[in-house]
C-alpha cells in the first residue's frame, strides 16, 4: 500500500467517484544473454573498514537472474556476499576466482583496476 502511495505524488485530489489512477508500469528490463553482458570484476575497499570485496559490476537484466548468478559465485567462492544496487558483492579479495568462474560460464569479463 505504502508504493501506490509514493506513485501517486502528483495526484493531490480527485470529485470524480468513478476516478481510478493510473499506475505507470516500469518496463521489464530483459536479460541479456551471458555473450552479451559485459561484466567488470574489482576490488573495493572503500567504507568497509579495511575490509576487501569482491565486486561485480555491469549485469544488465532481471534482479532475480542477478541474485541467481550472486549465488553461483558465492557457492563457489565458499564466502558470503550480497546483491544490491545491480552489484554482486562478494566477501574478501576472490578477484582472480570470480574471473575464472564468470569466464568458463561464457560472459564477457574485464578486470578492473590494479
Amino acid at each position: 500500500m505504502a508504493k501506490q502511495k509514493k506513485e501517486k505524488i502528483n495526484v493531490v485530489y480527485s470529485t470524480n467517484p468513478d476516478f481510478n489512477f493510473q499506475f505507470d508500469e516500469e518496463e521489464a528490463i530483459e536479460t541479456l544473454s551471458k555473450a552479451q553482458q559485459q561484466l567488470y570484476v574489482s576490488i573495493d575497499r572503500k567504507q568497509r573498514g579495511g575490509k576487501e570485496v569482491t565486486l561485480v559490476e555491469g549485469f544488465v537484466g532481471k534482479e532475480d537472474d542477478l541474485k541467481e548468478l550472486g549465488k553461483l559465485l558465492k557457492s563457489k567462492c565458499g564466502v558470503g556476499g550480497t546483491v544490491k544496487d545491480n552489484e554482486i558483492l562478494i566477501q574478501g579479495n576472490f578477484r582472480d576466482k570470480v574471473f575464472d568462474i564468470l569466464t568458463k560460464e561464457g560472459y564477457k569479463v574485464k578486470k578492473k583496476g590494479g
